[in-house]
């Protein structure tokens, strides 16, 4: 049985690519904020979501991500309330940014794999009023960074460089190969 560690509605299609028998389970854990790396602190976030779903789950084969935005070393997480949320895309207009996902795959054994990823994103201009608008949707409350590339932030983006599943939040190629190296075939898991 295959387990995702995530309540996201976009990572739950975003697996749908590589497997169709999976189940859901949201993590109890809390995501952690400390200074190692924002390539380390999204591993580490995916590990302790997983290592959750797997205790309650022995046997299981659990998949979680942790994503988060970057911009000149500082960690974007998801914004308290709209004033935040404006806040962090008023930093991140006409600038490229870094976003990270942190994936852990858990084994039915116990034994756990990670990896990451990380996507150049360039924001066009945004006006205030753009912004407010935007965040006025209710759209951008509950995204690492305040935006959903899938979603109305698409027509700030100028262009990014990278995977853009792992901007939506599942870096599919990635977590394809990572589950090559943990010798999980996504075909066989009931």
């Amino acid at each position: 049985m295959i387990i995702l560690a995530s309540g996201s509605p976009r990572r739950h299609e975003l697996l749908k690519k590589l497997c169709q028998n999976f189940k859901i389970q949201i993590s109890d854990a809390s995501e952690e904020k400390n200074d190692v790396s924002p390539e380390h602190l999204a591993i580490h976030n995916a590990k302790i979501k997983a290592q959750d779903v797997f205790n309650k789950n022995p046997g299981a084969i659990v998949i979680a991500a942790d994503t988060i935005v970057v911009l000149n070393g500082k960690i974007f997480g998801k914004p308290k309330n709209p004033a935040d949320a404006e806040q962090m895309l008023a930093q991140l207009a006409a600038k490229c940014h870094e976003v990270i996902t942190g994936l852990a795959i858990i084994r039915s054994d116990g034994k756990i794999f990670t990896d990451y990823d990380v996507t150049q994103v360039f924001f066009g201009e945004m006006t205030p009023q753009d912004i407010k608008n935007y965040v006025a949707t209710g759209e951008p409350l509950d995204k690492s960074g305040s935006y959903a590339l899938q979603g109305g932030a698409t027509k700030f983006i100028e262009k990014i460089n990278g995977d853009w599943s792992n901007v939506v939040g599942l870096p599919v190629y990635r977590l394809r190969k990572l589950a090559q190296i943990a010798e999980i075939s996504f075909e066989e898991a009931i």
